[in-house]
């Protein structure tokens, strides 16, 4: 087994936290989203042969962006032999200064990867195609990651990406910063990419890992910058949303990663702090009227964020959120949400029919939590023999570890 040096693990740790961001830059200085690409894999392994001898810059997201552009220019000198045109590029290219971070503070987008993700939500692509590109090129999730927040298939989704990086090509759509006034009509879109990718990170969809707080942390970021950018009730809805689920984040999972669910969860470990601001923002978003989906989601968040116990939680007015909730965004997953709410409000048979409704469908068909919910209410109906084939179901559709230890700790506790 090859070890890693430290270099080696520097590097790697580097591109974990940087990398994106890195590209997010290149993109704005080249112009050109797969030459970006290709200078970003050139930086990353110009910094594997070097950092060993001249050691980890100062900085290192400036060295690797410098380092990209330079090798970008030398790609497009080589291929200027056969193309003119290239070589104008990279003349254009090498005789422009780098440009400061102070320059790139002063655009109208004050984050290089917030501009990147404005730039691919272009309007001439579809929302789903906007959404599925800005996740896996500029926020890096796994195909398997974005499919999953889409409730797809992976190849469906990879196909979507595919085609929408196609039709970029084919109709020339440039890369480049959005006018300011074109802005707003980004921003649903934009708002999309920021939660799903705060989704991805509260609730991983994969691996050894319940959450991962890099995302979380991440979409709260740009979710606070947008605040700042486009102070908007569902930006801000977006903002409380992240910021009252996040709080929970400390009770949320056992020292083995194991998840504790929201009835089982010490409220004293929750983020005071965070509470408080996100029952801010979300007054604000409920301020408008009428509400959007991000403010009445936070408005259901706020309910369970305000009760002292889980016993005390209004159930009564979340299912009336979620009915609102559907007004203004039809889903399979609110509905199951819903179902879930109404199961605590009118008992778990009630919930029960709901929840087999929605499996008779196809939309749910294969989503682990949707069998999950069904299990837990057949446990608490005490249907043990239907409740352990639901878990069993819910087990070989989970892809998460620590989601999976605790499914077979609920069958091994239905089997004793």
């Amino acid at each position: 087994m090859n070890i890693p040096s430290p270099i080696q693990a520097a590097v790697q740790a580097v591109y974990e936290h940087e990398s994106r961001r890195v590209l997010a830059t290149l993109v704005r200085l080249l112009g050109d989203f797969d030459l970006a690409e290709e200078a970003l894999q050139d930086a990353f392994a110009t910094a594997l042969a070097q950092w060993p001898n001249q050691g980890i810059p100062a900085n290192p997201r400036a060295w690797l962006v410098s380092v990209g552009r330079n090798k970008a220019v030398d790609a497009l000198r080589r291929r200027a032999r056969h193309d003119t045109a290239l070589g104008s590029l990279a003349h254009e290219l090498s005789s422009t200064p780098m440009p400061s971070e102070a320059w790139a503070e002063d655009a109208d987008i004050p984050d290089d990867r917030l501009r990147l993700m404005f730039t691919c939500c272009h309007p001439a692509l579809s929302l789903e195609a906007q959404v599925a590109l800005t996740l896996r090129t500029v926020c890096g999730l796994t195909t398997e990651a974005i499919a999953s927040g889409f409730l797809l298939p992976a190849p469906t989704l990879a196909q979507r990406i595919v085609r929408a990086k196609a039709k970029i090509r084919t109709a020339g759509i440039p890369y480049e910063e959005p006018a300011r006034a074109d802005l707003p009509s980004r921003l649903h879109a934009v708002l999309n990419v920021v939660y799903l990718i705060f989704n991805e990170g509260y609730f991983a969809s994969s691996g050894e890992a319940a959450t991962r707080p890099d995302l979380s942390g991440e979409a709260i970021r740009l979710g606070r910058l947008l605040a700042e950018l486009l102070p908007e009730p569902e930006v801000h809805g977006l903002l409380a949303l992240m910021l009252l689920q996040d709080s929970r984040r400390a009770a949320r999972s056992q020292p083995d990663g194991q998840p504790i669910l929201l009835e089982e969860q010490n409220r004293s470990q929750w983020d005071a702090q965070w509470i408080g601001e996100g029952l801010e923002y979300a007054r604000r978003a409920l301020a408008a009227q009428p509400a959007g989906s991000y403010a009445l989601q936070a408005a259901i968040a706020a309910q369970h964020a305000k009760a002292a116990t889980y016993a005390q939680t209004d159930w009564a007015q979340i299912v009336a959120l979620y009915d609102a909730l559907l007004q203004v965004q039809p889903s399979p997953v609110v509905e199951l949400n819903r179902a879930v709410a109404v199961a605590m409000r009118d008992g778990p048979a009630a919930g029960l029919i709901l929840v087999d409704g929605l499996l008779a469908g196809e939309a749910l068909h294969a989503y682990a939590l949707a069998h999950a919910a069904r299990a837990d209410l057949l446990r608490r109906m005490g249907e043990r023999e239907a409740a352990q084939a639901a878990y069993q179901r819910a087990l070989a559709l989970t892809e998460q570890e620590p989601q999976r230890v605790f499914l077979r700790e609920r069958l091994r506790q239905l089997e004793s």
